[in-house]
């Protein structure tokens, strides 16, 4: 489900309903207007042997930066979650391993790391896809604002799910499960996190 958060905004001498800064949501556009079409990655796994570690401090670590191509270039940065410290080039889509990082893995399963794992989580630009708007025929949208189990990849990839947590919207107007001050009210429940296979979460909209 393609959908954004909505609240009643002032503009000019109107008041226009429009994307949520997680203040006062009321409810779920229904609708595509977009000019680039964005997409999740959910705990995508790179495994990088290292040749040649040395050691620092009783411990191999990596003698060098270390590039490594993420599946997919155009990553919001924000968006972007690590396990461990690496250095981001979003428009790449290429993470930098810095010189001394910890080796973690043992791939070659010989009881001795001699790799370095990691797991990242990110939003990216969907390339060769045009834009849309489904909006076209009537310039207006559909707002849900009734309870609701719906489905969507329009959450915040840089937070973590759980099931029964509760949610709420982002300055950016997504579903996140970060609390930015007291003053932001809860508006869905998460029943479904998101998986490395699936990359939607499901949620009750209260």
């Amino acid at each position: 489900m393609e959908l954004a958060k909505t609240q009643l905004n002032t503009f000019g001498n109107q008041q226009v309903c429009g994307v949520s800064d997680g203040t006062c949501p009321i409810g779920i556009i229904d609708d595509v207007k977009t000019h680039a079409f964005t997409k999740p990655s959910i705990d995508e796994v790179l495994i990088v042997t290292v040749e040649n570690p040395v050691t620092s401090n009783g411990q191999l670590v990596t003698p060098s930066d270390i590039k490594v191509e993420l599946e997919n270039p155009n990553i919001i940065p924000g968006s972007f979650m690590t396990d461990i410290d690496v250095v981001l080039i979003p428009r790449n889509g290429v993470i930098q391993i810095p010189k001394g990082t910890v080796l973690n893995c043992d791939d070659s399963g010989q009881g001795v790391p001699d790799s370095v794992k990691v797991v990242v989580s990110y939003t990216y630009f969907v390339p060769n896809v045009p834009s849309d708007d489904s909006t076209a025929g009537t310039g207006r949208v559909t707002v849900w604002f009734n309870r609701i189990i719906f489905e969507t990849d329009m959450f915040e990839t840089n937070q973590r799910y759980a099931v029964n947590s509760p949610l709420f919207i982002s300055e950016n107007g997504l579903l996140t499960s970060k609390q930015l001050t007291p003053e932001y009210s809860s508006v869905a429940i998460c029943l479904a996190p998101s998986t490395s296979i699936h990359d939607t979460i499901q949620a009750l909209w209260l």
